[in-house]
């Protein structure tokens, strides 16, 4: 379903958008141009520091659609945004309060999309992964992953075990990063379980300091080459609707339909 560009969405919180941009689909010059005017002096400086055109155009894209779709939920400018990152390398908006605006954004990128998950006043953590060019060693789950995690693994069938990885991590990655801590969150001491093939819960190592039920998850597959997971704070009794949409900054956007493979959620 195609949507209007220029009429504003509500950010509240019962609502996660998670929006995908297919960079490499979006090649025209003039209009990476016009990203590059949205964007600020340091942040254009930083496009062509990347070697590789592939990595030019991820970036560029990203910094352009962050912009872009802040400015569908509140009335700032896309050139206005200002952002900073937190101890642990997470970006923020920075030249408004949470109070001013209350909007809580994460990106994740992997070859040929990025993910952008946007909601109102709940942490929030996405990650995407290409699970079709992405080959891992099982062994890197031995080292990292927790115990019932890596036997899990090692019980299933071997054509299986890849995509189970990656279901593993990208939830894993989804965590950490609505923790707002990256990788000083150590991987082997939280764990993910499948009660059924649709299902996920999280158990959590006490000397993390978190309470596994402060956390929803959800898992799908826009397409057959990738994997999104989205970490939201759970909010009292509110199960939140999370939508996904695809876009084109400037250009288009997009409601999808996209499979849900597992959620933590009831309702949502």
């Amino acid at each position: 379903m195609s949507c209007n560009p220029s009429q504003p969405l509500v950010a509240d919180a019962a609502n996660i958008d998670v929006w995908l941009a297919y960079y490499r689909d979006i090649s025209d010059a003039q209009l990476h141009a016009e990203y590059r005017s949205l964007l600020t002096e340091e942040e254009r400086g930083k496009e062509f520091r990347f070697y590789f055109p592939d990595d030019q155009r991820r970036y560029l894209v990203t910094r352009a659609m962050v912009r872009t779709v802040l400015s569908r939920y509140l009335d700032v400018a896309p050139t206005d945004w200002r952002f900073a990152n937190n101890r642990y390398g997470r970006p923020a908006i920075s030249n408004l309060s949470s109070e001013e605006c209350g909007l809580c954004f994460n990106v994740s990128h992997t070859k040929g999309l990025i993910a952008l998950g946007v909601t109102h006043r709940r942490e929030l953590g996405v990650d995407v992964e290409n699970v079709r060019t992405r080959e891992v060693s099982i062994e890197i789950a031995d080292r990292f992953f927790a115990r019932p995690e890596v036997d899990e693994l090692a019980a299933i069938p071997r054509e299986r075990q890849q995509d189970r990885f990656f279901e593993y991590w990208t939830f894993k990655e989804s965590y950490i990063k609505a923790r707002g801590m990256g990788l000083s969150i150590p991987l082997g001491q939280f764990s993910f379980h499948y009660p059924h093939e649709r299902a996920v819960n999280i158990a959590i190592d006490p000397q993390l300091g978190d309470d596994a039920t402060r956390w929803g998850f959800w898992q799908y597959r826009p397409t057959t080459e990738y994997l999104l997971a989205v970490c939201a704070e759970r909010l009292a009794d509110n199960v939140p609707s999370v939508t996904i949409r695809s876009t084109v900054p400037l250009v288009t956007e997009e409601v999808l339909q996209s499979e849900l493979l597992k959620t933590s959620e009831q309702a949502g």
